[in-house]
């Protein structure tokens, strides 16, 4: 096979792993269904036409398994197999692929890395049908919370049914737990669901961090009044303070680093035409891969609420109502990452992911890195989601790059 048919390798297996979907626009495979089950037989046979041992551990989670030297520590990779209902078909299961592909173009150029390989799908990262995500790396790094298994779908199934009924053991999850010690590290490869590599004209980039979250819920009260007879001079408006503080939450992530900020909900009352709303509540989410950074843009955005709410004498409370800590990817993975990269496209342009992976999780257990590839038009989470032909080739040969790196690194350590 030659090096230029992994990008239409990738997406035949793609297209195949599409079709693992509920019926509808997109792709909706929720864990522990029958879109899921059809899925893990896909990913076996290509795990299998890889070289790699297939094994389903009790968290759902599909292990494609290199043995290494008798006691030698492993190199986790992979990502989700799950998706958002209607989403795309490279969001999570792309990665899974590729890495496989990887150790499918290492074993036909005969090279074997001094340590164990696990390509690994995991079964739930997106939270879309329990209230509750990233299980199978949370499971790895002994960070779950076995309450979690109690939580309902929808449906009202408990997660445990859930997956009892697909021939798991949940008890026997607290047993999946990995020695740190026998880890060398993690690396991911996702598309980017955003804009930066394709306006750049880049196939591929290099994680810098994950950025942290923090979410803040805002109530304003003025005085609900007749929109006929109140004069503007007199009016206590809380929606014309809520755009007011929309435009500073803008203005604030604009003129900081880093920073990206949303009021992404809005609610008024008396929610009526002819009346002065007296009543808001509104959310604001700041994402930073800075904690640091991200803190100081939170507290210059509460400063401004404040400000705002006294000037047009608005009652308000603000609450935060939610925080996760910046992930940075470890150093010498994302140097090793940035090399093969490079080596690959001739460039490896850093930059940070806005949204939250497995690596995260994982990053609890060992080392982690992460690679980015190139999204048409940035669009993820929607049907129209795509990833150049050329971004799935050099992904391919990026990530099997990296294990080549990382073993010659592990030879150049090793006593």
């Amino acid at each position: 096979m030659s090096e230029a048919d992994w990008g239409a390798q990738a997406q035949a297996w793609l297209d195949r792993l599409a079709q693992c979907s509920e019926p509808g626009p997109g792709v909706t495979r929720l864990p522990f269904s029958p879109e899921h089950r059809a899925a893990l037989a896909v990913l076996t046979e290509l795990m299998r036409e890889a070289g790699l041992s297939v094994s389903l551990d009790a968290a759902g989670t599909l292990i494609g398994r290199c043995d290494g030297p008798p006691g030698a520590p492993a190199l986790l990779m992979g990502s989700h197999q799950d998706s958002v209902c209607e989403g795309g078909g490279y969001d999570g299961i792309m990665g899974v692929v590729v890495c496989a592909l990887a150790m499918m173009k290492l074993r036909a150029d005969g090279f074997v890395p001094p340590f164990a390989v696990e390509v690994l799908a995991f079964a739930d990262e997106e939270g879309v049908r329990f209230p509750t995500a990233l299980m199978g790396p949370r499971v790895l790094a002994d960070t779950f919370d076995m309450a979690a298994l109690e939580l309902r779908d929808g449906a009202g199934q408990a997660l445990r049914e859930a997956m009892a009924g697909f021939g798991l053991a949940p008890d026997a999850l607290p047993g999946l737990k990995r020695d740190p010690a026998q880890v060398l590290g993690w690396i991911e490869c996702h598309l980017e669901q955003g804009p930066v590599l394709e306006d750049e004209g880049l196939t591929l980039g290099v994680v810098t961090a994950i950025s942290g979250i923090e979410r803040h819920s805002v109530r304003l009260t003025g005085q609900a009044a007749h929109a006929g007879t109140v004069p503007m001079s007199l009016r206590r408006d809380a929606l014309a303070a809520a755009a007011e503080i929309v435009l500073a939450v803008e203005r604030v992530a604009r003129e900081s680093d880093g920073v990206l900020a949303t009021v992404g909900m809005l609610e008024l009352r008396p929610g009526v035409v002819n009346a002065v709303p007296g009543e808001v509540a509104l959310t604001i989410e700041i994402r930073s891969p800075s904690d640091a950074v991200r803190a100081g843009a939170a507290e210059e955005i509460t400063a401004r609420v404040a400000e705002i709410a006294t000037r047009r004498q608005i009652a308000h409370a603000i609450t935060r109502s939610y925080a996760q800590p910046a992930t940075p990817c470890d150093p010498s993975l994302r140097d090793l990452l940035s090399g093969a990269v490079h080596a690959t496209t001739g460039r490896a342009r850093l930059l940070p992911s806005g949204a939250t992976h497995d690596t995260s999780a994982m990053a609890d257990l060992c080392p982690v890195g992460m690679i980015f590839t190139a999204c048409a038009g940035g669009i993820s989470h929607h049907p129209a989601e795509t990833v150049p032909m050329t971004a799935l080739h050099d992904a391919v040969l990026a990530m099997a790059g990296a294990v080549t790196a990382i073993a010659r690194r592990v030879g150049e350590t090793a006593p």
